[in-house]
């Protein structure tokens, strides 16, 4: 399998959609508490190695103009399994309350905040010119949800040629249909592993960023 290095400086972290309705009504509430606390964790060490912090954050406008046909998709699916995500109703549309990040992420004036209107960042964002411009070839990406926009954001990543570490315990996510969460979990990361990025846990990144060349 894959093992790459990882120089800070040509590096950026995306964690994505650490926001409210994701990490209080998505995911187990725990669970998304322990995420949002090791990609602190990891954010703080990588703004000291010089490497670029990125955070996302789904929504849609307020008149529901650039909302997509995956809206529908869930709800439809949401109501054959009667299940309920708080803030699911209003869309996370721009300015409610689900919408915005986590209280719990700690954010820098240094960091990027990037608001996309679809699952992967790079769709519908000016991510791939942020990046460029930073002179980036490698993206770590940890967040909620593990199999969908943290995911997607992996694969188009990846498609654009950046290498791609992606985070094991930096990720979470809920069960689905007769899968439990684990199992979700276990059947992403398989399938990142062989075709899409370098899976590794929140502490192998450390280890990685801090023997960096410039470390």
């Amino acid at each position: 399998m894959i093992d790459w290095s990882i120089d800070p400086k040509k590096t950026a972290l995306i964690n994505v959609d650490l926001q409210n309705i994701f990490v209080e009504g998505f995911v187990d509430s725990s669970e998304g508490v322990t995420v949002v606390q090791r990609l602190n964790k990891l954010s703080e060490v990588c703004r000291t190695a010089g490497t670029l912090v990125i955070h996302t954050a789904q929504e849609t406008r307020t008149d529901g103009s650039n909302r997509s046909i995956s809206d529908q998709i869930i709800r439809s699916y949401m109501d054959s399994y009667q299940m309920s995500v708080k803030g699911v109703e209003d869309g996370i549309t721009s300015g409610s309350e689900p919408a915005e990040l986590s209280p719990l992420l700690d954010v820098h004036p240094e960091d990027i905040i990037l608001v996309k209107p679809r699952y992967g960042a790079f769709t519908g964002t000016d991510l791939d010119l942020i990046l460029r411009s930073h002179s980036i070839e490698a993206v770590i990406v940890g967040g909620i949800a593990t199999n969908v926009c943290c995911e997607t954001t992996a694969r188009e990543a990846n498609m654009r040629d950046y290498k791609v570490f992606f985070l094991s315990d930096g990720t979470a996510n809920r069960g689905l249909e007769d899968l439990s969460p684990e199992d979700v979990k276990k059947a992403t990361l398989a399938t990142l592993r062989f075709a899409f990025a370098q899976i590794l846990s929140v502490d192998e990144v450390i280890e990685k960023i801090k023997g960096g060349p410039d470390n």
